[in-house]
């Protein structure tokens, strides 16, 4: 058996198929020099061998082979079930131990973190934004083999088995490797591409640990550089009071616009290192970031494909528009189908423009079905924004008021590059 935890800064770690691509350009960019967490990268094959210790093997086949639905669906409960509650294999749990000890006395008692890195996810096509799981914040040994567990299991939850039939993915196929990384005291994180539609870059902050700005609950600061790393445009996001289903007592309250996460010369500094990955990746890339007291470091970096605009038919130009953060691909047009919560996906018909609050990617399994999405909060590198640059879908974030603006039911045009929405006044 080959070694089932490895440092991040080892050779072995930019392995893909053992680390999954995730971990695997994490490695190549810590070996290039650029600053990131460190920590440790789990095996695949630790994910695997728990598996064959619990005798699943065959339950795994079975989900996508069953021709019954509930059956595929009791399989994929057995999976979830014994991964989470069934005890580690002794040959797996003393090197997940060892390294975590390790970490904890490297980083001083610091939080740590556990994160998926599938071999499916991170791929050109298959994202898998958001679809996996995350755990911060572990500060105990129970936590740590809890978030482990998760992680594993994570592989077989609905969301991740529906996204994985439309890209024609067996669970049984594939394995779940995991990164183990001491928690980055974040004063403020973000994504960024770099490269968009226009040639120029983009970077999203928000204050705090980013998970909000990750599942599109906030509307992010917005900064444009040029291609060559000048800073061309900058902008302060929103935040909220309060966030929840509207038919709560913790609906949305009072907007409230924010002061800048970032000064110049960090933005500058964010593109420099965003466009050495870039270098490093061999393409352009999609990055998620953190900031402590002391730097920016890099958390992920996946490949990034982006469109031409598309440009609009000219009776568009004459009615109302919004403007927002452009998830980067995509022109469509449709019923505007407004909704406030998820309760009331079930509205949203084949073909509709989905205009809603929040853009979290539990969302994602709507995307086959909708011409395009407008939300009020999240901006262009949340987690649905990345599936919907995968998709091709035009999704336009940030766009303030928009549930309340845009007519249910009105013909709605929306520019996923741009970052216009219009409709048509009845």
């Amino acid at each position: 058996m080959p070694q089932l935890v490895v440092p991040l800064s080892a050779p072995e770690a930019a392995d893909p198929s053992r680390f999954g691509p995730k971990a695997a350009n994490l490695a190549a960019l810590d070996r290039a020099g650029l600053r990131t967490p460190g920590g440790y990268c789990i095996d695949a094959e630790a994910y695997r061998a728990q598996v064959r210790a619990l005798g699943l093997e065959s339950v795994a086949r079975g989900v996508f082979s069953a021709t019954d639905s509930p059956q595929a669906r009791r399989y994929a409960l057995q999976m979830k079930l014994g991964l989470m509650e069934q005890p580690i294999a002794s040959h797996v749990l003393e090197p997940l131990l060892e390294a975590w000890r390790s970490l904890c006395a490297s980083s001083e008692g610091a939080a740590c973190v556990v994160r998926s890195s599938a071999l499916v996810e991170d791929r050109r096509g298959s994202s898998f934004a958001g679809q996996f799981e995350t755990y911060l914040g572990l500060q105990e040994e129970a936590e740590f083999l809890i978030a482990v567990r998760a992680c594993w299991a994570a592989l077989w939850s609905t969301r991740a088995l529906r996204y994985m039939a439309t890209h024609d993915l067996d669970p049984a196929s594939t394995a779940m490797a995991l990164i183990l990384q001491p928690l980055v005291a974040a004063r403020v994180a973000g994504g960024g591409l770099s490269c968009t539609a226009d040639g120029e870059m983009l970077i999203n902050a928000t204050r705090g640990l980013g998970g909000s700005l990750a599942q599109g609950e906030v509307v992010p600061d917005r900064y444009v550089l040029t291609g060559s790393g000048d800073l061309k445009e900058s902008g302060a996001g929103l935040k909220y009071r309060h966030m929840g289903c509207v038919h709560s007592a913790k609906a949305l309250r009072t907007p409230m616009f924010a002061v800048r996460c970032l000064e110049d010369h960090e933005v500058v500094e964010l593109g420099r290192m965003m466009k050495r990955a870039e270098e490093v990746i061999g393409q352009a890339v999609e990055i998620e970031w953190a900031a402590d007291a002391r730097s920016f470091k890099l958390l992920q970096a996946r490949p990034l494909v982006m469109q031409a605009a598309t440009v609009p038919d000219e009776i568009w130009l004459r009615h109302p528009r919004l403007t927002g953060h452009p998830a980067g691909v995509g022109w469509g047009t449709g019923r505007a189908c407004v909704i406030n919560c998820e309760c009331e996906l079930a509205r949203v018909g084949p073909g509709d423009v989905l205009v809603t609050t929040v853009a979290g990617p539990a969302l994602a399994d709507i995307l086959p079905r909708v011409s395009g999405v407008v939300a009020e909060l999240g901006g262009s590198t949340s987690h649905l924004a990345s599936l919907a640059r995968e998709r091709g879908v035009p999704m336009v974030l940030g766009v303030f008021e928009a549930t309340q603006r845009i007519p249910d039911g009105a013909q709605v045009a929306v520019d996923g590059v741009a970052g216009i929405v219009r409709w048509m006044k009845a």
